[in-house]
């Protein structure tokens, strides 16, 4: 058997529609060693466990209820022999058939890059507001960079909130680790943001991760509001929790925000009418749930809500 190089996990649920062609595009990459897929699903009730058997994927299952976005990605890794792991969401899809190859080319000339993530494009046919938020997020830029700290946690604890959460940025919708870190520094159990927190203890522990626009993959969302919400207020619970971040610290900035992102939605969306509601609609929701995390954060209340940790 040749050298298994990489092992794909992913986590999966009812992701009949999405998976066919991210299994195919992983299947596809041209690689310097054999890889191999193990997805865990968490309950599918649609063909989800059909589409992974047709596709030669391992399957580990667990119910709904045990999900977690840190242990569940953890309970894969433990059955992967591969040389890197990589972690990708079931409605992503690599762009191209070298993408696996570009995630791993930095750890060559680095012994303390720890992990890399992709470059995001977004899906055919998203909306225009998901395209103008999708531009002016760091996961769609040209340029690669590298991000380590010189002074550990004193020079952590120097920066400002925005500079900590953007030092730390990294992305399991379709990154890379090497298997030794993953060993001494496995996920931690969270509803939400594993990765953020993977790259903040690794980053203290001295090594460095690295955005790599080389490697590409399509990924992007076109949720309702009420799911956006819900999603927004735990991802900022965690955001606080991890850096002190509070972008919306008091009614009068959430009023604020609301009014500007109501503008600037129905300026981006003005072609099209049919969205108009939805782009309204989240213009409220994106500023109360950070307004709504953090707040529950600095109270000391960060438990899960019934949808929240399922996203």
């Amino acid at each position: 058997m040749s050298h298994l190089r990489f092992s794909v996990v992913i986590p999966t649920r009812n992701g009949a529609a999405s998976l066919p062609a991210l299994l195919d595009s992983i299947w596809s990459q041209r690689t310097m060693g054999s890889l191999e897929i193990i997805a865990v699903d968490s309950g599918s009730t649609d063909d989800t466990l059909d589409v992974l058997a047709q596709k030669a994927v391992s399957v580990i299952e667990i119910p709904l209820a045990a999900f977690d976005h840190g242990g569940t990605r953890n309970l894969a890794i433990v059955k992967t022999r591969g040389e890197f792991i990589v972690s990708l969401v079931q409605d992503a899809r690599l762009a191209d058939e070298n993408c696996l190859e570009a995630l791993a080319h930095p750890f060559a000339t680095d012994p303390k890059l720890a992990g890399t993530f992709a470059r995001q494009l977004t899906r055919p046919g998203a909306s225009a507001l998901t395209r103008h938020y999708h531009a002016r997020w760091s996961a769609s830029a040209m340029e690669g960079r590298r991000a380590a700290l010189g002074d550990g946690e004193d020079g952590l604890e120097r920066m400002p909130p925005a500079e900590r959460l953007a030092l730390c940025t990294f992305d399991n919708v379709a990154s890379c680790i090497r298997r030794s870190v993953w060993e001494a520094y496995p996920f931690k159990t969270t509803p939400i943001a594993e990765d953020l927190e993977w790259a903040r203890d690794v980053l203290l522990r001295g090594y460095s991760i690295a955005f790599v626009p080389d490697a590409v993959v399509e990924h992007s969302h076109e949720r309702s509001a009420g799911y956006e919400y819900a999603r927004t207020r735990l991802l900022h619970a965690r955001l606080y929790d991890l850096f002190g971040l509070q972008t919306i610290p008091s009614l009068p900035s959430l009023a604020l925000a609301i009014a500007s992102s109501t503008a600037k939605h129905l300026a981006v969306e003005w072609r099209h009418p049919g969205q108009w509601a939805r782009a309204s609609a989240l213009a409220v929701a994106w500023p109360l749930g950070q307004y709504m995390g953090a707040r529950r954060a600095r109270r000391g209340d960060t438990r899960p809500r019934a949808r929240e940790g399922k996203v």
